[in-house]
């Protein structure tokens, strides 16, 4: 009998008994996948997913209410977890520390499923060694008007500079409009020159792809370019894993490619029941990540950085604040809860300066979500680079103005 949505059901998953909730709720509408059918795609792929996730802490994110709201961040492990399932105390740089998910086997992979976290959120650390990442990883994140064939372009040179220095890089899809690619490294150094490494890789793909590519850490000095975004190697920071699910309509997935098939690899082709049968067919494509012998060192990227010298920084206002003074006119539009009141509010904003809206280029419309206390919320930003400065609105009263923060202490900065 086909459970309902309001029955629980129990599964077997290797000698161990997971509970799960809710099992015939409809996760994803549009291709009709239930929560049930969640936990069979990944013990499906068990292997493949756990050879990105497993042994690492991970934060949970947590879908409760469905991939239409947005996920609240989970560091600390449920109290009523079963007595199986291993855990690691990570010390963030606030200061503050915390017990969390660390997945060993299948089991536990269908437990943090059904908790609803729908991607895997892994740190670059193993449990048994929290201070020295053993994964370098590279985000090739599109701004608004960027093609897939230029995100493809900026992954192969970022190969060739892994090659050039003695690494291998690993491709995946993002699950989202981007690329990942990870790297094994030996885990010989700390967060800080980890990231460093990282982002002197961003800086030599820059220079040897202008054009296509930016290291720039200021979203609206990007233009329409691939960021390579180096800060996902700072500490504290996770990214979805591989065969992980993402919330969007399609019910997409992070998925391991060969470098010979990323050029036609468009993420809208790996939904769930797509890699369900890709998976089937011909396993994981990065099986061989971990074979003895394929970390590699950060020596080559480290000395290059000492070639390049400091990363520029962006002039400080003059208001003596310290802050970052921008080298765009920028105004902000909104800050919402969500990203549709982010959207709607963005809406507004253009119908109250329709010639303005005329002229912007796809890359001029921010809309970043931020990391809040426990969930995101979304601030809503115009780069008037393309209006002329005769014609620029000023900044006035935001179209919306949520405090992420309310009732809760703000964090330094």
């Amino acid at each position: 009998m086909s459970p309902s949505k309001g029955e629980a059901t129990t599964i077997e998953v290797d000698g161990r008994e997971v509970r799960i909730s809710s099992p015939g709720k409809v996760v994803f509408p549009e291709p009709g996948i239930t929560k049930l059918d969640l936990v069979h795609y990944y013990l499906a792929v068990a292997e493949g997913a756990l050879r990105g996730a497993a042994g690492r802490p991970m934060v949970l994110k947590r879908f409760v209410k469905g991939i239409g709201a947005e996920p609240f961040f989970q560091k600390r492990v449920p109290e009523n977890r079963p007595d199986w399932i291993d855990t690691a105390t990570l010390h963030y740089a606030s200061g503050t520390s915390a017990e969390e998910v660390v997945l060993r086997d299948a089991a536990s992979l269908a437990w943090v499923v059904n908790l609803g976290c729908l991607d895997l959120n892994p740190h670059p650390v193993r449990a048994e060694d929290l201070d020295h990442p053993d994964e370098l990883r590279v985000d090739l994140d599109p701004m608004p008007g960027v093609a897939w064939g230029q995100i493809v372009d900026v992954a192969l040179v970022v190969r060739e500079v892994l090659d050039d220095h003695g690494l291998v890089g690993w491709p995946k899809t993002s699950g989202s409009r981007g690329l990942h690619v990870n790297v094994r490294i030996e885990p010989r150094w700390d967060y800080r020159e980890v990231r460093l490494a990282a982002e002197t890789l961003a800086r030599e793909v820059e220079r040897r792809a202008p054009g296509l590519a930016s290291a720039r850490w200021w979203k609206e000095e990007r233009g329409e370019r691939v960021f390579v975004d180096f800060n996902q190697n700072a500490k504290d920071r996770t990214v979805a894993s591989a065969y992980s699910v993402r919330a969007l309509p399609d019910a997409r997935v992070s998925t391991p490619l060969d470098w010979n098939e990323v050029r036609d690899s468009h993420p809208e082709r790996f939904t769930v029941p797509a890699v369900l049968a890709r998976y089937a067919e011909r396993g994981d494509a990065a099986s061989g990540i971990d074979d003895p012998g394929a970390a590699g060192s950060l020596a080559g990227l480290l000395r290059l950085a000492e070639e390049l010298g400091p990363a520029e920084k962006p002039p400080s206002a003059k208001d003596g604040s310290g802050r970052r003074s921008s080298s765009m006119p920028l105004i902000e539009i909104a800050r919402t809860k969500t990203k549709p009141e982010a959207l709607e509010a963005l809406e507004t904003w253009k119908a109250r300066h329709p010639d303005v809206a005329a002229l912007l280029h796809p890359a001029d419309v921010l809309v970043d979500g931020m990391r809040g206390s426990s969930s995101l919320w979304y601030r809503v930003r115009v780069n008037l680079q393309h209006v002329p400065e005769g014609a620029r609105p000023e900044q006035a009263a935001l179209e919306a103005d949520y405090d992420p923060w309310a009732g809760r202490s703000r964090p330094d900065g």
